[in-house]
């Protein structure tokens, strides 16, 4: 009896966690971002393109809380982050919270 309670309750844990939707923590929602479409995927970077420009965006931060994986050339992405933008060509964007992707293709 004691084996079949323990495995029905496996069964119910797994049921509900299975149900948990991949959501990302609200404060990082409301961090700045920058949303744009992937124009190369490096090993530790993506190049991405927002409003014709491109920007360098960092995934190696020790900051990063989330990312959507794998991230390939063409997915819409939203890259949330501290605000600072190096201003070089391509911009650079270094301290990055989460990279999200925004056509929900995965």
């Amino acid at each position: 009896m004691k084996k079949y309670a323990a495995a029905l309750f496996l069964a119910v844990l797994m049921f509900c966690i299975g149900g948990c939707e991949n959501s990302t923590d609200p404060n990082i929602e409301n961090q700045p971002n920058i949303s744009g479409t992937v124009v190369e995927v490096y090993e530790n970077s993506i190049l991405i393109e927002s409003d014709g420009s491109p920007y360098y965006v960092s995934l190696s931060s020790q900051n990063i809380e989330h990312i959507d994986s794998p991230i390939a050339v063409g997915d819409e992405v939203t890259v949330y982050f501290d605000g600072n933008i190096a201003e070089s060509y391509p911009m650079q964007i270094h301290n990055v919270y989460a990279v999200m992707r925004s056509n929900n293709k995965q």
